[in-house]
């Protein structure tokens, strides 16, 4: 395992330090035929190796599974990856025996393009990639949206040092949205505001999030955003153990069973929402290859669980961004080049930078 180093970024429009991901091509929409009677239904999850129990994107999954199983009683199971090596085993199974598999994650898109085409007359959900076959539904999330509001916070709450963090997992398509868009954030309405980054190329490792987070902690930011799954577990335990006045934002979920007394508020992305859409449109034989893209507007992305010592000001001001996000007048950067091109759009009569809250 290795780590790059902590790297310092300050926000501005000059700076440029990681290749753009490339562009994802949609698939058109198709509809497959009814399946059986929804009490005969299987459905399966296939983790990618940071499996259940990383108290976030995994778990949010099994928990839509879960809720779908309840609302209409379906049989959901979980197939758990050890390693990559169980990815194309694991959908293979899942394709053979179950009227919908759900591949949780971008690191399983290519083990969904190889089984997908075996199976044709199976139906598959892929999270956070985008696989172009009838039989595949799709489903994006407009992550550089919560990073966008997650960096309105994080600036208006920077403290005197006037520096935050993001700590990422791996650099894969949906971790830079959520980056892009959190630096971008932060120009919105700190621009004297330095954001520092940093990588451990690795979704579970809690370990080395602590590592990474302490470090940035001790260069003076006092907020912290991880957007690496189990890996961002670590940030919480740094914030912990630092106490008083060192904050995470969480990526995903409501992370507050982590350090209540350090979340600062959660970028939420609404995974178990959708697997319940899905589940629900293979039990009543809607179920359409394609892409399905959520974000603010379409209730797959939020900005919520704010600590109480949040002001209302602060909150409104978010609420303000999100409108202009959904209104088209803010567009968050989505990757490397739209965040260079970015023009931050200051808001009028909203809150202005101050100290962060205490605890």
């Amino acid at each position: 395992m290795t780590s790059g180093p902590l790297v310092s970024l300050s926000i501005n429009r000059r700076r440029l330090v990681f290749t753009s991901a490339a562009a994802v091509a949609l698939a058109p929409i198709a509809k497959l035929a009814p399946v059986a009677a929804q009490d005969d239904l299987l459905i399966t999850g296939i983790t990618d190796t940071a499996g259940l129990g990383d108290q976030n994107f995994n778990d949010l999954a099994n928990a839509g599974g879960e809720q779908a199983a309840e609302e209409f009683g379906v049989t959901w199971r979980v197939l758990e990856s050890t390693t990559a090596a169980d990815y194309i085993p694991n959908l293979t199974r899942a394709a053979e025996e179950s009227d919908l598999s759900i591949a949780i994650g971008f690191l399983l898109t290519d083990a969904v393009t190889e089984i997908a085409e075996q199976f044709p007359d199976s139906s598959f959900m892929l999270i956070d990639a985008v696989v172009e076959a009838d039989n595949v539904a799709s489903v994006l999330f407009k992550e550089q949206q919560g990073g966008f509001l997650a960096g309105i916070v994080a600036g208006l709450l920077a403290g005197p040092e006037r520096i935050v963090g993001v700590v990422g997992g791996i650099r894969i398509p949906p971790v830079i949205r959520y980056e892009v868009g959190f630096v971008a954030g932060v120009m919105s309405v700190a621009p004297d505001v330095e954001v520092l980054i940093s990588y451990a190329d690795d979704f579970e490792d809690p370990g080395l999030g602590r590592e990474l987070t302490l470090a940035q902690y001790n260069q003076g930011a006092n907020i912290v955003f991880p957007i690496a799954g189990r890996t961002g577990v670590g940030s919480f335990d740094a914030a912990v153990e630092l106490g008083e006045g060192y904050w995470v934002i969480a990526a995903d979920a409501d992370q507050s069973q982590l350090g209540a007394d350090n979340q600062l508020c959660a970028a939420t992305k609404k995974i178990d929402e959708a697997v319940v859409r899905v589940v629900g449109q293979v039990v009543d034989g809607s179920f359409a290859g394609g892409l399905q893209d959520l974000g603010i507007a379409e209730d797959g992305i939020d900005l919520e669980a704010f600590h109480d010592s949040v002001g209302e000001d602060i909150i409104a001001t978010v609420d303000a961004y999100k409108a202009a996000i959904v209104d088209g007048a803010v567009v968050p950067p989505v990757d490397d080049d739209t965040l260079l091109a970015f023009e931050p759009l200051a808001l009028d009569g909203l809150a202005t930078p101050e100290a962060t809250p205490a605890s």
